[in-house]
């Protein structure tokens, strides 16, 4: 039987007409599930991280999985067992980590808001570092730490001011941001660490966005963030690790971002011409490992013509996919079984009552009522944002390893979105 990869898809391959992710036929996986359904490919996740791994050959580096992208269990579990550490922004990211058999000494614990009661779990759970984006939350930890009688490593997010050139909504390192310590507060900041009891500094962080594309902003960081650790440690203050965020982008619609491997060759080699390539590293990808991993299937409701436009009306909507409407965007749409019918131009839109519930505008399809589509690039930022927008209950996600798969989540049911909800006058359960 022929077989097609899809383009940046390795995981993906038409064998004849069908869509294959892995060994297994996606039209069945839709068939028992029902749709829309999320299918993530261990395999995938895995040679993304191989990318990585390839690039720190012989260093001293700890990659922590960002699991803002995607915190199915299932998904935890997968880099956990790889031995990655992970990036969290909330004590319910934490607990996750945690039941999904990651090591609490293997935590970066960021985010510009935590509260004391999740400084409170994350000190008992033992986790390995709080990136501390502001100078009154290092006061607050430091009075949390020192309640419970115990000592909090910190390192403090350093916003350096770097473009990265991405979507404004994740950019994070620019001086307008409300993420990290402005670039000239930095040794102040530090100063004020190394003096607070219930403080131990052991690093220093920065993140300057999300969906990069390019080197050259990596490159600037390292910069800037080497010349703030020279400065930080000739006024007596040593640092354990450089951690450089992550922020790498992935392949949506004709993106060429470096391959993790290329970008940190340079960024190593960078650091070795200033002395600082035999130091601890850290990183904390996210997308880069899970985006392209996973597809969002969905039926074809209805096709409805019309004068200017042609809508294709799918299952899934906006609350299931929410970066179009709410990046403006791209993911490409391919069919599960591809057609020689002639194409034509359709707007690719879901079922919930808003203007901005759409999955892709302009897109040349084959299409009829009862047909399935993949919609691509779904691994990150899709089911960690979904809603229950007009009460639509949450999508499965199965992950695929070979020939195999598993259900890593079940489809929500009315009676999951209501049990939390009582009515007036009614007796809670």
């Amino acid at each position: 039987m022929n077989s097609t990869n899809l383009p940046g898809q390795p995981q993906l391959a038409y064998r004849g007409n069908a869509l294959f992710c892995e060994e297994l036929c996606l039209s069945d996986l839709a068939k028992e599930h029902g749709t829309p359904l999320f299918v993530y490919s261990k395999g995938s996740m895995l040679s993304a991280l191989a990318a990585y791994q390839r690039g720190f050959a012989g260093r001293k580096v700890q990659i922590c999985y960002a699991m803002k992208a995607n915190p199915a269990l299932g998904v935890i579990q997968v880099f956990a067992e790889a031995g990655c550490g992970f990036d969290v922004v909330s004590g319910g990211d934490m607990d996750r980590v945690l039941a999904a058999g990651g090591q609490a000494s293997k935590i970066i614990f960021s985010g510009v808001g935590k509260t004391r009661s999740e400084m409170q779990r994350a000190l008992q759970a033992g986790i390995g570092c709080f990136n501390v984006e502001s100078e009154a939350e290092l006061e607050v930890l430091s009075d949390v730490a020192l309640g419970l009688g115990l000592v909090a490593p910190v390192s403090i997010r350093v916003n350096p001011n770097v473009d990265p050139k991405t979507h404004p909504y994740i950019s994070t390192g620019l001086k307008g941001s409300k993420f990290g310590v402005a670039h000239d507060r930095v040794l102040q900041t530090y100063q004020r660490a190394a003096i607070l009891a219930g403080i131990k500094v052991v690093g220093i962080d920065c993140h300057i966005g999300s969906q990069i594309t390019e080197i050259a902003p990596y490159l600037d960081a390292v910069d800037r963030m080497l010349d703030l650790v020279e400065a930080i440690e000739a006024a007596g203050i040593p640092l354990q690790h450089i951690d450089f965020g992550g922020g790498l982008g992935i392949n949506y619609n004709g993106d060429t971002p470096p391959s993790a491997d290329e970008l940190w060759q340079k960024m190593l080699a960078k650091l070795d011409a200033r002395g600082f390539g035999t130091r601890q590293l850290m990183i904390e990808p996210g997308r880069s490992l899970v985006g392209n991993a996973g597809v969002c299937l969905s039926e074809v409701l209805y096709l409805k013509p019309g004068e200017q436009k042609n809508f294709c009306i799918i299952d899934a909507a906006m609350n299931d996919l929410p970066r179009p409407a709410m990046y403006q965007a791209y993911h490409q749409i391919v069919p599960l079984v591809s057609s020689e019918e002639a194409q034509q131009t359709w707007d690719v839109v879901g079922p919930v009552c808003e203007s901005g519930d759409w999955i892709g505008h302009d897109r040349a399809l084959a299409v009829k009522a009862g047909d399935l589509l993949a919609v691509l690039s779904a691994g990150a930022y899709c089911m960690s944002m979904a809603s229950n927008y007009n009460s639509r209950g949450r999508a499965p996600e199965l992950l695929v390893d070979g020939n195999q798969y598993h259900v890593i989540r079940t489809r929500e049911t009315m009676a999951d979105q209501m049990r939390n909800e009582i009515l007036v006058g009614s007796t809670p359960l």
